[in-house]
């Protein structure tokens, strides 16, 4: 049977306010609207690239919700199993500007969300399978038990199903009770996955180094196929079982504007890249170039490109 979906993703969107100028949150009186969320992010990207996307989650039944919906919806993704519950609200988070290319202020308003009551109860296996690839990220499992089950469910379905599976860490310390269980965590849901793709700082947390090399082998000694290492501007490093080891500089950028969603871009170009059979290199090259954009541009996804300028571009 031919999957009817290319990948699906879960996770929580939020409904993102960004100040419309630098400067401390409380001084800000106008904000941009936007849609925000790790996975809803990688959804989108992939989506513009004409990939067929299925996301799941939960939100309210509020405007919050419709926005997202129909944000959603408007990049074309399955939003079949998005649950909108009126007993529930939707989570949101406002988010200030910088200049200096730091990372910016950011207030999230998500505790106890319609997002958080997502459990492994709610999976449909026969829509999930359908799919030849799931991503997730560490950001849906940190919200609570429930979608720590609910996630390490996705990823045990897919693999019994012989599905591949993208997992970027993508670390919220503040959601987790602990270093250590965030850690334990993190890590657990990595050693599912077949192709892994940390940060270099996340490498120290996760694994207490900041070298690439070190990295790459110790998620590559837990399972993964591939893992690529992202190092900011110097591009990334990778460590497959199809190409060996390489590393890939990045692209230059003029001005950072928003550093937040840059991973996201990155893990749209790696993930397009291999489920369209290029090489690792093109991958990582494909990632690199998605992730310089994403920094140039206020919001996470007005960076990311459509299939046409991946084209031009000749990526």
């Amino acid at each position: 049977m031919s999957a009817s979906l290319d990948v699906v993703t879960f996770g929580e969107a939020m409904m993102m306010l960004v100040a419309d100028r630098p400067g401390p949150l409380e001084l800000s009186e106008a904000f941009h609207k936007r849609t925000a969320g790790a996975e809803t992010n990688v959804a989108i990207g992939l989506a513009r690239l004409g990939l067929k996307v299925g996301w799941a989650s939960r939100l309210g039944a509020d405007s919050m919700a419709r926005y997202l919906l129909n944000a959603m919806q408007g990049e074309g993704i399955d939003c079949s199993h998005v649950v909108c519950d009126p007993a529930q609200r939707t989570g949101f988070l406002i988010k200030g500007r910088v200049t200096d290319g730091s990372d910016p202020p950011i207030e999230y308003h998500r505790k106890g969300s319609a997002a958080s009551l997502l459990g492994p109860d709610d999976i449909d296996t026969p829509w999930l399978t359908s799919a030849r690839h799931l991503h997730a990220t560490g950001v849906f499992p940190a919200l609570n038990a429930n979608t720590y089950a609910a996630a390490e469910r996705t990823l045990q379905l897919m693999r019994a199903a012989g599905r591949t599976i993208s997992f970027d860490p993508n670390l919220r310390p503040t959601l987790w009770p602990s270093t250590e269980r965030m850690r334990e965590g993190i890590n657990a849901l990595a050693a599912q996955a077949d192709w892994v793709l940390p940060g270099v700082e996340e490498g120290k947390i996760l694994m207490g180094s900041d070298d690439p090399v070190a990295i790459a082998r110790f998620y590559r000694d837990l399972g993964a196929k591939l893992v690529v290492v992202k190092l900011g501007p110097d591009g990334a490093y990778y460590d497959s079982d199809s190409t060996g080891t390489g590393h890939v500089a990045g692209f230059p950028v003029a001005q950072v504007i928003d550093t937040v969603g840059a991973g996201d871009g990155f893990a749209v170009g790696v993930i397009s890249a291999l489920l369209a059979g290029r090489g690792v290199p093109e991958a990582v090259k494909r990632g690199c170039w998605i992730g310089a954009r994403a920094v140039q541009v206020l919001g996470d996804t007005e960076g990311l490109p459509t299939r046409a300028e991946l084209e031009a571009a000749g990526l």
